[in-house]
Formats: structure tokens, C-alpha cells, sequence
């Protein structure tokens, strides 16, 4: 195997055009995204909706956002309808997608964007001015919504990258050098169709594992593909192991259905969100894990364990199931069985509440709610 600085060549001038070739045929359909042939004929981008998009793509995968997307459009259609839309729907709405500090300020950003006449700005600069918007995503609303050059890099570019020229550095440590490589690449043409091109050539040919290198516009210039090696990109450092936290999360359910909830601080792991009482474990240490923990006296049964991955820990969860009578604890609520699937509850709490009640979380089926009690 030749070494890789032996087998890195100059990128040919060409290859914006070849690859954008390449995306007008297999361009991925998403609900997002102005087609290239719409584009051709005069069908311009939607700024709302390539930040909307664009943000709730942050950590999370296309297949996952699709359906928020699609909800999020039809119920708020546009920057000024979000705005106008309570706080509690917004988190409603993105309960499940995770990472919810997103949430808070793509309704923070919202707001401001509606103060300012529902208009986006049209520069990677006014853009990071916004709540939520760091370099990626300005660089990416600026070249897909307002067609300016900007160097767009995510993780599938920056392992395109990676690979096109065998960069050895650390992905860590390789973010400017990647940059500069995509700077030089962006066409002063269709910049926007070219950064949506890098991205759909990572996520459908230049795969993580097992390339399709062979289907690959850019194969004859990429230098893992001449040094026979592309799997060895991008070059990451070994993950540290996340540590293990335990916690107990308490299911009071009231003689009708109902169950117990209260609302998360706005600030932190969760903020604003919905959950059911727990115990005060942290990303930094446990909580007490066994019923006599529980915020109120109640017949409570070991109802089964659960865990939950969050991006820098792990979660373990014993989960207790009561039936309680009388009214809701100062700071909590009681949530009809029928509007259970609707709260803003993250999927760590999604998960407590399924173990100690199947189908819980689930939305009612139009014959009627099930009941949630034994």
C-alpha cells in the first residue's frame, strides 16, 4: 500500500461540475430540498425551511427528522407562525427528537427573526447573530437558501474530505484543514446544490463502512482510493467510555389514567421539558435508585429498568409504578391518559413511562383511549 502522502494529487478544476452532475441524477428526495430540476426552472429555496431543517438535522438523522419536519411545517408554516406559537407546543411538537436545547432556541430565534420582519439575513455573519446558529449551519442556510458561496461541512463532508485527500490528522484536529480544502472546492455557481452534493456523496456512496467507491464521480481523484485504504478515514482517537449513571424515575397514575408530571428546569439536561418525578441523578452523579426515594408515600411496585444513552453519558433508570388518589403535588400536573402521547416528554421519560404502563406514550387509536390502569 503506497503511503498516503505519495498518493495525494491536485484536485482537477472540474470537479465541482462532475459532481454536481452526479447530484442532478441521484440527488436524494427530501421534504426539505428544492429538486435541481425545480431549481432550474426558477423554484427558489425557502429560508424558514432550510433553517428549520438545518437545525433539527444538528446530531440527528435524515430518516428521523422527515416526520418533525413535515409536522412542524404544517402546523407553523413559516418563521412568523412559529413565533406566535407557545413556548409548550414548541417543545411539544419536538419531544422525542432529543437535544433540546435546539428547541429552546430555534423558538428563541424564531421570535427574533419575526421581531425583525420575518426575514432571515442573507450572510453567514448576520446569520451567527442568531440564536443557535453556529458555523455550520450559517455556512449551510447562506449557500442553500441564498445561494452564496459558503464552505459547508458536516460530518459526511468532513469524511469525504478526509478521504479525497488521506488526511492523517485527527478528525479533531483536521476541522480547519478540511475547511480550507471544501473553500477551495465551492463553486461560484450553484454553491448551495454543490454543498447538498458533498453531503448526499457521504451519506449514500462514501459510506462509513463499505464504500461504493466504484460509484463514486470523484473516485479517480481520491487519494484513499488510490492508497487502496478509504475505511482508514477519517483518522479519529479512541472514544473514552461514558460513564454510567443511576436513577429512579416514580409512575403515579390516578384511578382514571391520568399520570403524574412535572416540567423540568429551563436550563440544563432536559430543560423544559416534561418528565415524571425522579430522583435527582445528574450527568455528573447518581441518585437514589430504590422506592423509598419516591417525592410522596404510595403503594409503589418495582415496575423494570431502563436505560438511555444521552452524548456524554449513560442513563440507568428503576422505574416504580403507583396508584394515587387526590390532587397533583405543588409543581406537578395530572396529564389525561388521552393527552400522555402529546406532552413534551423526552424519550428517557417516554421509556420510564412504558415500563411501568405499555402503550402509554402511544397515540390513542381513533376507537377510543385504552385505559392505563390494571
Amino acid at each position: 500500500m503506497a503511503p498516503a502522502d505519495q498518493t495525494r494529487k491536485a484536485i482537477p478544476d472540474d470537479t465541482a461540475s462532475r459532481l454536481l452532475a452526479w447530484y442532478d441524477v441521484h440527488h436524494r428526495e427530501l421534504p426539505w430540498r428544492v429538486s435541481p430540476r425545480d431549481h432550474a426552472r426558477g423554484v427558489r429555496p425557502d429560508p424558514y425551511r432550510i433553517w428549520l431543517s438545518e437545525v433539527m438535522l444538528q446530531q440527528t438523522t435524515v430518516e428521523a427528522v422527515k416526520s418533525y419536519f413535515r409536522a412542524f411545517v404544517e402546523q407553523w408554516p413559516d418563521v412568523t407562525a412559529l413565533a406566535a406559537a407557545p413556548t409548550e407546543d414548541v417543545m411539544k411538537a419536538w419531544a422525542g427528537l432529543g437535544y433540546y436545547s435546539r428547541a429552546r432556541n430555534l423558538k428563541a430565534c424564531a421570535d427574533l427573526v419575526a421581531a425583525r420582519g420575518g426575514r432571515f439575513p442573507d450572510t453567514e455573519a448576520g446569520l451567527r447573530e442568531l440564536p443557535g446558529i453556529g458555523a455550520y449551519t450559517s455556512a449551510a442556510i447562506t449557500a442553500i437558501a441564498f445561494h452564496r458561496p459558503a464552505a459547508v461541512v458536516d460530518g459526511n463532508v468532513e469524511r469525504v474530505i478526509s478521504r479525497l485527500f488521506s488526511i492523517t490528522t485527527p478528525l479533531g484536529e483536521a476541522k480547519a484543514e478540511i475547511r480550507a480544502h471544501v473553500e477551495r472546492m465551492v463553486p461560484a455557481t450553484r454553491p448551495g446544490d454543490f454543498a447538498q452534493a458533498m453531503m448526499d456523496l457521504g451519506a449514500t456512496i462514501c459510506t462509513p463502512r463499505r464504500p461504493r467507491c466504484m460509484l463514486c464521480p470523484l473516485r479517480e481523484d481520491c487519494s484513499a482510493v488510490i492508497a487502496g485504504d478509504p475505511e482508514n478515514f477519517p483518522v479519529r482517537l479512541p472514544k473514552a467510555d461514558k460513564p454510567l449513571r443511576r436513577g429512579a424515575a416514580f409512575v403515579a397514575v390516578r384511578e382514571d389514567g391520568a399520570i403524574l408530571l412535572r416540567k423540568r428546569p429551563e436550563k440544563g439536561l432536559l430543560g423544559g421539558m416534561t418528565e415524571v418525578p425522579t430522583t435527582a441523578w445528574t450527568a455528573r452523579a447518581d441518585g437514589a435508585t430504590t422506592q423509598a426515594a419516591a417525592p410522596f408515600p404510595g403503594d409503589w411496585r418495582h415496575a423494570g429498568k431502563i436505560t438511555h444513552v444521552f452524548t456524554h453519558f449513560a442513563l440507568e433508570l428503576e422505574v416504580f409504578r403507583a396508584h394515587i388518589k387526590g390532587d397533583a403535588l405543588a409543581g406537578h400536573f395530572w396529564s389525561p391518559a388521552r393527552e400522555i402521547s402529546g406532552e413534551a416528554l423526552p424519550t428517557v421519560m417516554k421509556k420510564a413511562i412504558e415500563a411501568a404502563i405499555p402503550g402509554a406514550t402511544k397515540k390513542p387509536s381513533p376507537s377510543g383511549t385504552k385505559r392505563l390502569h390494571d
